[in-house]
């Protein structure tokens, strides 16, 4: 054979050659395509009847065949799930739980996920995935221990409360509606929480429960004694004016560009970005001291006149024609332009900074979720993280935000929801309400760390 013809047999054979590896590829792929890939959530090893899985099938790409869950403790198989699937589905979720029929026991088992697939040759057959995962299964729930006594809860105000838990908890706290109010542990092994009734919530649906849940997921809840006071919280009506707009709105133009009316912006501000720092102030709550911070009864901003009050239902109107509805969520202090503002109490600055409809704004971290809150602000004095002292001075007042003048809005909060302040300057209100019920656990406040999270 000639050097030509040796060149063309080369080149055939090569290119068979790869034809070859490329079907071998091909096939390959195809026959992968039969097995699905299994998810299970959540992860821990940790489990009980009350734990709540998640399995999550994909990437079958012949189509699901069927999926099959079993439990496996002491040699003994229970089945509890088995699915069928039709040829065009390709993924698959399902959230289940361990029957409480199936008749486990506390200690080892092991859970079991089976699924095949389609594959996209069908002569080739059906690809099997499986996963198993090796559980302890934990069946008692913890047992509560709550303080003694009735709680007397004003609407839109705070309350506390102590307990002990007879085994290590993952969540510990008290539940109000879709609220959680998180417990923290102290020294002497007693959870304190801080709770409180929304001002929007009517005093018959207050019915606050202790919970706690261990890792495996067992829950024990238990409702406190409470007397639920109602308020009557006053109605104001503002006028919106125009040189208010003008002057007020180059400070929120940057986050709504498309419109040009500055009270178009108004309404997108009182609304949509009041609703939005809401939502921070929930976060920043829990950026929050496991231990007490503060002592005492909170400073109000001296020789200050009240003005608008916690809870105040306000209508506002332009041009003779009302335009929105919100809550005042704090209390308004009017002193001499520029005072000095005290720090109510002593803790840490969790943020400073303009804050949307708060202007300039600082919160001081007293521990354990309980906030205060400084806004329209001209000047700030303090940085994120440092520790303050009661009455030391932090900033000054000013016109901020939607201020329509210079004042101070001062608020409390516990766990970001903004709760009645003049609650916290009432030294008598602290010691019924709060000291009574958890004073053994919280004796001596702690220190303020130097920095926030050390």
């Amino acid at each position: 054979m000639d050097k030509k013809g040796s060149g063309k047999f080369l080149h055939g054979f090569t290119v068979l050659a790869l034809l070859c590896l490329a079907g071998i590829a091909i096939f390959f792929f195809l026959r992968s395509g039969g097995a699905p890939k299994i998810s299970l959530t959540p992860d821990g090893e940790s489990a009980s009847y009350g734990t709540e899985f998640t399995i999550k099938l994909s990437g079958a790409r012949g189509g699901l065949v069927s999926l099959n869950v079993s439990g496996v403790q002491d040699g003994r198989r229970v089945e509890f799930i088995n699915r069928a699937f039709t040829a065009e589905q390709k993924e698959y979720s399902e959230t289940f739980r361990l029957p409480r029929q199936s008749g486990f026991k506390e200690g080892p088992c092991d859970l079991v996920v089976e699924a095949r697939g389609r594959s996209m040759l069908s002569f080739i057959g059906r690809g099997k995935s499986d996963l198993t995962r090796k559980l302890t299964l934990d069946l008692m729930p913890p047992r509560l221990s709550v303080s003694q006594g009735i709680h007397n809860v004003n609407q839109g105000g705070g309350g506390a409360v102590s307990f002990t838990v007879s085994k290590p908890v993952e969540r510990a706290g008290v539940v109000v509606g879709d609220r959680f109010f998180p417990a923290f542990q102290q020294k002497n092994g007693e959870f304190v929480c801080y709770f409180a009734m929304p001002y929007d919530m009517p005093p018959a649906s207050f019915h606050p429960k202790v919970l706690a849940s261990d890792k495996a997921g067992n829950e024990a809840t238990q409702t406190l004694s409470v007397l639920a006071i109602p308020k009557v919280f006053k109605s104001d009506k503002l006028n919106i004016s125009d040189d208010f707009l003008n002057d007020k709105m180059s400070q929120y133009q940057q986050l709504y560009p498309e419109l040009t009316q500055p009270v178009e912006i108004y309404k997108r501000v009182n609304s949509e970005l009041r609703k939005k720092n809401v939502a921070q102030l929930q976060e920043i709550g829990r950026q929050t001291a496991p231990t007490q911070l503060w002592s005492g009864p909170f400073l109000r901003l001296p020789n200050a006149a009240g003005r608008a009050g916690f809870g105040d239902q306000r209508d506002y109107y332009y041009h003779g024609e009302k335009i929105d509805h919100q809550t005042h969520m704090g209390a308004d202090l009017a002193s001499v332009a520029g005072a000095p503002v005290p720090a109510a109490n002593s803790g840490v600055v969790a943020f400073t900074g303009f804050f949307g409809i708060y202007g300039n704004c600082i919160i001081i971290d007293h521990g354990l979720g309980l906030q205060s809150l400084y806004s329209h602000l001209s000047q700030i004095g303090v940085q994120k993280g440092q520790a303050v002292k009661r009455g030391q001075i932090i900033a000054n007042t000013g016109a901020t935000g939607l201020a329509g003048g210079d004042h101070l809005h001062f608020g409390i909060l516990i766990s970001g929801l903004e709760v009645s302040p003049v609650e916290w300057w009432d030294e008598h209100w602290i010691r019924d309400n709060i000291i009574k019920h958890v004073g053994a656990a919280v004796a001596a406040p702690a220190q303020a760390p130097a920095q926030a999270g050390k």
